[in-house]
């Protein structure tokens, strides 16, 4: 009985994840460990394809009900602009009714990527940008300020800004710590 060697490649050719393996996948030269690899791999592409059909618009992966996953996207579009609106409960109150579907349209296929404050963020520049997104002039000039008085310098325009890495925290965390013991130890 031959072993499948190949990977599965999924609908989409231009799509580097889906026909590549992911990092640490690669068939071993070892026969027996290839087939548990061939398999993982699948089952990371399967994983993407119908993730990218919940947040990205995707077309539904084989096996999937379209449906179904029409409406868990506009499920998980729904959430993500309830989180939005609790962690950004200005933009509601400054967009009114409007709010939920000019988000959901700004959603729809553009997965978040840092964060529900970023989203919110991005959400805000859209409108600003796009013509004819808001008919109010004062609606325009409370977002703009909404957003400048929210954007971080490095958020603002740089979206693959990185935060500290773990190993700088952990050792700012230690600093202080020991600053407090060493404090305590003094005060006694």
């Amino acid at each position: 009985m031959s072993e499948p060697t190949d990977p599965v490649v999924t609908s989409d050719p231009k799509d580097p994840i889906a026909t590549s393996a992911p990092s640490g996948l690669m068939p071993p030269s070892d026969p027996t460990a290839s087939t548990a690899d061939a398999a993982r791999l699948r089952l990371a592409q399967a994983q993407h394809a119908l993730l990218s059909a919940l947040v990205a618009d995707a077309p539904p992966p084989a096996g999937h009900d379209p449906q179904r996953l029409r409406t868990q996207r506009q499920a998980l579009l729904g959430k993500r602009a309830e989180v939005v609106a609790k962690v950004a409960p200005e933009l509601p109150a400054i967009l009114g009714a409007d709010f939920r579907r000019l988000f959901l349209d700004h959603a729809r296929g553009r997965p978040m990527r840092h964060g529900y404050r970023q989203d919110a963020l991005d959400f805000a520049a859209r409108l600003l940008e796009t013509d004819g997104a808001l008919t109010d002039p004062g609606q325009r000039e409370r977002l703009a300020a909404w957003r400048e008085a929210h954007a971080t310098p490095d958020r603002a325009t740089d979206h693959t800004a990185e935060a500290r890495p773990p190993s700088a925290r952990l050792a700012s965390a230690w600093r202080t710590l020991r600053s407090r013991v060493t404090r305590k130890a003094t005060d006694l």
